[in-house]
């Protein structure tokens, strides 16, 4: 790998769109072509939706040619018609916000806090507990609480 490829792998690591099967592509265009780079996990997801839209292969053959099922093709077009190309970015796992620390929640930890200056973290986690019964790391407080405060509210 030249050093101009590991600088684009870096960055494409970075991003989340370093494709993990670049080995898996298997259309003529990424084959020996400094333009088409199996790499990059957009370009190769757009392709492939283009091989269908465009040049009129079946589904079936664009995924196996471009290393994906069916049912990833389903997905890549459906973000793309929401998105553009933004959306064949792939997304973190994961929750997309705090769903347990809710605005009434830190609402609930900010008047604590006021009432008693000194409580830590896990202290309001204890309180919190009690209060909702739900489990909440003191870590989590600490950052929903700074959000709050960072938003001045």
């Amino acid at each position: 790998m030249n050093e101009r490829t590991e600088a684009k792998s870096a960055s494409l690591r970075q991003l989340g769109a370093l494709n993990a099967h670049p080995d898996e592509v298997a259309d003529a265009l990424f084959q020996d072509n400094d333009f088409f780079d199996a790499l990059d996990l957009v370009q190769v997801k757009y392709e492939m939706l283009r091989r269908v839209r465009v040049d009129g292969w079946s589904v079936t053959a664009a995924a196996g040619a471009y290393g994906f099922s069916r049912l990833a093709f389903y997905h890549a077009q459906n973000a793309f018609t929401r998105a553009g190309l933004p959306g064949l970015l792939p997304k973190r796992p994961g929750p997309r916000r705090s769903h347990k620390l809710s605005d009434v929640v830190v609402d609930f930890l900010l008047e604590q806090r006021r009432g008693d200056p000194a409580l830590s973290a896990a202290d309001l986690a204890k309180r919190l507990r009690r209060r909702f019964h739900f489990k909440v790391h003191p870590r989590s407080i600490e950052r929903a609480l700074a959000r709050r405060l960072k938003k001045g509210l």
